[in-house]
């Protein structure tokens, strides 16, 4: 199927595109299928900053390993009140 749309598109077809239904290569317009770009630059976007965000809280759990006191504790955290074990 790729490579009757690459064809259709070296045809100078550029609204070809998949119709998974028929398993063919299709006038997309024609079939009206249309998507605008605004969508696609959102979906883009939005892949973006989760991806981002995701980063960001994987630097904040390492650096939190990172302080961690050689103990096995985080820093100021004594196994009983006032020191005692």
């Amino acid at each position: 199927m790729l490579v009757e749309l690459r064809s259709a598109h070296e045809a100078g077809n550029t609204y070809a595109g998949l119709d998974v239904f028929k398993g063919r290569a299709t006038d997309m317009l024609k079939a009206g299928v249309i998507e605008p770009l605004r969508i696609k630059t959102q979906a883009i976007s939005s892949a973006t900053e989760s991806a981002t965000m995701v980063l960001r809280i994987d630097d904040v759990i390492v650096s939190r390993a990172k302080e961690k006191s050689p103990e096995g504790g985080y820093p100021g955290m004594g196994m009983g009140m006032g020191g005692e074990y």
